[in-house]
This record gives C-alpha cells, structure tokens and sequence, in this order.
C-alpha cells in the first residue's frame, strides 16, 4: 500500500513519498508527515539476522513506497560502504551499566551522516521520478554538523548546487574548519553573524518566498533542504534504532520483545522524533529521555506544556543543540492535536508572532513517551571526566548530555530498564571541550590537533580520517554576512 505524506499546515497538500523528499519543505512553511505510521511485522529473530543495509531496506521501503525495490537497494548501497569506518555502521558498546550507539563512524565523524549519506541518492532518484529538469539547490542551515555532512554528501553531485549557512561564532574550530575547507564546484559556504535560529528562520523564510521561487525557475533552479525538516533525513534516521535493538537481541542482551529506553541529546528534535516512531511502529522501546543542554526550551516545554523561545540564547560546548525553535517537534505537535491542519497552523502562527504557545492539558497528556531534563556545562564536563576514569571511555559533549540526563532520569524514575545512549559525534570533534574535561589544566597550552593526537593517545583509537584531512586543507569559503543578506547571498552565488 502507498503512503502519502501531508502538510502539518494544510492537510489538503498530499504528496507521494519522493514528492515529500524533494521539496523538503511544504507550501506555507509546514512539514511533510506520514499519512499514519507503518508497523514493523517482523519476527525479532528475523531482524536479528539482518546487516545494516538490510534493515535499512527493511525499515524504509516501508515509508519511502513509490521507489522501487532496485532504486532503494542502490541507494543504500552508495550510501553505507566504505565511507563508514567499522563495519556494522552503527555499533553498540557497552561501558557501565549503559549501551552507547555510536552514530560518528561515517564521513564526518557525526551522526547527521548516517542520513546525510543517502540523502543525496534519495534526492536525485525522485528527481528522475518526478521528471524535474531544473538543478536542485539545496539550501540548509546549520549548527555544526548538518553542514558538513550536508556537504559532503552532495559535493560534486551532478545536477545540485548545495549552500550551507552556519553561526560564525557558534561553532567548534573543528566544525568550522570542516566546512570552510569544503570542495566541489557545487558547494557554498557562508557564515552568519548571529545564531542558529536566526539561520534557520532565514533559510524558511526563503523557502515559502513565491517570489524568489518563481525567480529560481526562470533560473533554472529549485531548492530542497538537506534539513531534518526533509522526510529523506527523517526516515534514514529510524533504522538505527530498530537496529540498534536488533543487535541488542542478536547478542543476548536482551529478551525477545523487552521494552528498553532510549536517551537522545535534542536540538532540533530530529533524533528523537526518529526514535518515536520506530516507538509507534512497534518497536519495544518504553521511555525516551529527551536530554537537553542550557538551552533547555523542550525541558520547559515537557515540564509545563508552553513552548518558549523568549529567552537567552546561551553557547554551550554541544553547540549542535544550541538551539532554541525545534523544528521538527511541530510534527509531534501535530500529532497531538490529532492530525488538525488548522490547530497546529495556529500554534505555528503563535511562536511567530509571539516567540510561544501553549498546548492544552490533553495534549500534553499524550507526552507520556517521553522524560525532559537537561545538564549544565559543568555537568556535562563532569559527566565525561566521570565516564573516562572509570571505564576509560570518551565521549563527546553531546553524548555526555544525554548520559547526564540519563542519570537524573534514573534517579527520579527508579527504572532499571537497559538503556541505549545515543552517541551523535565523536569525541575528536570537539577536542577543546572535551580534553578539558578530562584534565583541562594540563591541555590548556595545546593546539585543537595537538589536542586530537593527546586524545588520540588516550582513548587508544586513532584520529578519525577526518580530522586528519583538514590539518593543513585550504580554507576554500569565506563568506560571513549578516542574517537579512542571506537572500542576497544566495542570488549572487546564483546569478539570478
């Protein structure tokens, strides 16, 4: 049976499944969601026996229906090869009493890659589906790691152009680097000065500009978004969770059909959304900790029911959520308002107009699946300092966030479920922070790839490849402007 996806803003816009991946963004600013949630209907035993290619296949043939069989196949296998440095892609380890899955073992050493891999394949399949004869241009905001895992993915990839905008000073020196020393003619990088949110509200506000789009025509151009706002980032990202509990099973860790929880680090809420529906597809998972950092809008928000973006916008050490306007919990909050269009059109007007909203009491009701809490900075630090002396693990700042917010979780719920930590980047990308965790006094005089050698030295695991690539790599974009010349920006890179 075919699945169609609607608009969150206008239930009348239905779109096949390459239709949803290729546009990225709906008419009027709304996000694309599923018509209703697939099951999983498969035995355990089954799925424990599947490498990670197969259950990709598996989990997103089921959402993704007018690709064919051919057509998903090869893009999965483009996508998760050799660019992945282990090979089961997405590994579970054990230290402690938890389990972390590690998502940064692709290209740029952060979990966007486990979606950002496949993405372009997805994209230039439904373009050929569709029939599009215009250069698709790829436009996408970033707090760190979308963007240069955005970039990769479609560097050089015929019949795109990708521009990726990110805070000029929100970002880690490792991140940045990353993305400045980018090639392929294709690509487009730019600083802002301001924050995250503010390079996201420009990039939506390009996207459901008519004007601008009927000038992209003439041009022979149509944006899409690399975004997690985009189905195609969206659907990727539930395989590893139906995975990484298959590989639980596989191993004896757990019982056929335990419920286990999950802790996700949450900006953008992406990641977390991906766990909750592998959650409504069947997938036995009990709770999701929801682990936010300083910026703790969707702790406030789990806890009282008001969203509310009117406040300090705090730079922490897990820059990739310092985030404030969580895109993708508006397709939560439609779902809780029982798929209305209109209802969520008015919540979605709200925090527009006034930086909040309220959901009513049912609704946040139907928050039960999820646990918000968030750690400090010197939680945070504390947290990985903790985790190295005793098991000899690192983790990045990200990571330690969610194992943080585990904790409280634990503490105040008394569950002794087993839990999955998710790890979303590697330790090498945010040397600073995490070597002065560990002992910031003795690091203080190191360079950040000085910093990545000593880290490399004790954890006992290499410098990811990389890091190595950009030790001496020309600084290839320079662009910095300020949030209202980003149209500009985007016109002059394009001549249009």
């Amino acid at each position: 049976m075919e699945l169609i996806y609607e608009s969150t803003r206008n239930s009348e816009e239905k779109v096949t499944a390459s239709q949803a991946v290729l546009k990225g963004l709906a008419d009027g600013g709304g996000l694309f969601v599923p018509t209703h949630i697939p099951s999983l209907d498969i035995d355990f035993d089954e799925l424990a026996k599947m490498d990670y290619q197969d259950t990709a296949f598996f989990v997103m043939r089921k959402f993704l229906t007018d690709f064919t069989e051919e057509e998903l196949r090869s893009c999965i296998s483009e996508a998760y090869d050799g660019k992945f440095d282990t090979k089961e892609i997405a590994p579970v380890v054990k230290k402690g009493d938890v389990y972390f899955l590690e998502l940064f073992h692709g290209a740029t050493i952060a979990f966007k890659d486990m979606a950002l891999s496949i993405l372009p394949h997805l994209l230039i399949t439904a373009a050929r589906k569709n029939q599009v004869k215009n250069e698709i241009v790829i436009l996408t905001a970033t707090s760190g790691d979308t963007g240069k895992a955005a970039l990769s993915g479609f560097a050089d990839v015929e019949g795109t152009k990708i521009i990726v905008f990110y805070p000029k000073h929100g970002v880690s020196p490792i991140q940045e680097r990353q993305m400045v020393t980018q090639k392929g003619k294709n690509t487009f990088v730019v600083g802002i000065n301001g924050n995250f949110d503010q390079a996201q509200t420009g990039v939506k506000k390009m996207f459901s500009d008519l004007k601008l789009a009927e000038t992209m025509e003439k041009g022979g151009y149509q944006f899409s978004s690399a975004n997690s706002i985009n189905i195609g980032r969206l659907v990727p990202q539930i395989v590893y969770y139906v995975y990484a509990y298959a590989r639980l099973y596989a191993n004896g860790d757990i019982a056929k059909g335990e419920k286990i929880n999950f802790a996700v680090p949450t900006g953008n809420f992406g990641n977390i959304l991906a766990a909750f529906y592998a959650k409504q597809m069947g997938l036995p998972i009990a709770k999701l900790v929801c682990a936010s950092n300083e910026n703790k809008v969707l702790y406030d928000f789990f806890a009282t029911g008001v969203y509310d973006k009117n406040r300090e916008f705090i730079l922490t050490s897990s820059p990739s959520m310092d985030i404030l306007i969580s895109s993708n919990l508006e397709r939560l909050i439609y779902r809780l308002t029982g798929n209305s269009a209109k209802r969520n059109e008015a919540f979605m007007n709200e925090l527009a107009s006034d930086g909040k909203y309220r959901i009513t009491e049912e609704m946040k009701s139907g928050l039960s699946d999820f646990y918000g809490n968030f750690a400090t900075e010197s939680e945070t630090a504390a947290c990985i300092q903790r985790l190295f002396q005793t098991t000899g693990y690192v983790m990045d700042t990200h990571t330690a966030v969610a194992a943080e917010v585990y904790g409280k979780y634990k503490e105040d719920s008394k569950d002794m479920a087993k839990t999955v930590i998710v790890s979303t980047a590697s330790p090498f990308k945010f040397t600073r922070s995490v070597m002065d965790a560990i002992d910031g006094e003795a690091y203080a005089s190191m360079t950040d790839f000085e910093l990545a050698d000593e880290l490399s030295k004790i954890s006992g695991t290499p410098v990811p490849r990389a890091v190595e690539e950009i030790r001496t790599a020309e600084i290839l974009h320079d662009t910095v402007c300020e949030p209202d010349e980003m149209e500009t920006v985007v016109r002059q890179f394009l001549a249009v």
